[in-house]
């Protein structure tokens, strides 16, 4: 009979019970560093739908003209009628722009005396134009987008009149943020006393507290960026505010 299958079961036997063994010891080490643990650290979050309660509105319009002076004179024209229209409308907060001066050039080919010699092109002056950019804030945040819709009587009273777009702006984000900083270290509070119940532990006090970066999005969003979104091209939004907490145990 050969001795040498009972000896190889012999050596797996002693090799399998030194393995668990070492499994259980790593269990134990595992388990007693969670239960001598004194502080437990947990991410909390808070969200808030807002409206926006601020809108700026910028909008140009130009004239152009063959000398300086006549632009100069439609521009003037037309900012009296562009004026009358924002009035008429109750927009009073209007700020307007330095206005920008280009020349109109065109290129054409000239013949010089010399017969044979090729046609050059030349830059030629046509004339000038002038345009003027406004700026219009108001806390109206829903008519302000339908009297834009409404502009375009100004072209038609031949002023040449364009919608830049829109910013939508919360004002009172700053003290939304120090709202919901307590909200999400609440938040935070909450989530560990759910971690620290599944080992028969309680959270004692708050150690410390690392606020992170506010994001306010698009409503419904939730993206992300490391310095913080803040989005002005919505109405509605969402803020997101996060706190990194560190809670004793006991």
């Amino acid at each position: 009979m050969n001795p040498r299958p009972h000896l190889f079961g012999v050596l797996a036997g002693l090799f399998l019970a030194a393995g668990l063994a070492v499994s259980a010891a790593i269990v134990a080490s595992t388990l007693t560093r969670l239960n001598d643990s004194s502080a437990i650290n947990v991410t909390g979050s808070a969200r808030r739908n807002v409206r926006s309660d601020l809108i700026i509105w910028r909008a140009n319009f130009s004239a152009d003209a063959p000398t300086l002076l006549e632009a100069q004179r439609q521009l003037q024209a037309d900012l009296a009628k562009v004026s009358s229209f924002l009035q008429l409308h109750g927009m009073t907060n209007v700020a307007l722009a330095p206005v920008q001066i280009r020349e109109i050039t065109a290129k054409r080919r000239e013949r010089s005396d010399d017969d044979d010699a090729e046609p050059q092109t030349v830059l030629v002056r046509l004339g000038y134009r002038l345009t003027q950019g406004v700026e219009i804030s108001s806390s109206e945040v829903e008519r302000v987008p339908r009297l834009a819709a409404e502009s375009g009587v100004l072209l038609e009273q031949g002023v040449a009149f364009v919608s830049e777009g829109f910013q939508f702006i919360y004002t009172k984000a700053g003290e939304a943020k120090v709202e919901m900083m307590a909200e999400a270290t609440k938040d935070a509070r909450a989530r560990a006393e759910q971690i620290a119940a599944q080992g028969n532990r309680r959270v004692d006090g708050l150690r410390n507290a690392k606020v992170g970066v506010v994001q306010i999005n698009p409503l419904h969003s939730s993206a992300t960026s490391w310095d913080g979104n803040n989005d002005t091209t919505s109405l509605d939004k969402t803020i997101i505010a996060t706190v990194s907490a560190s809670f004793a145990m006991k």
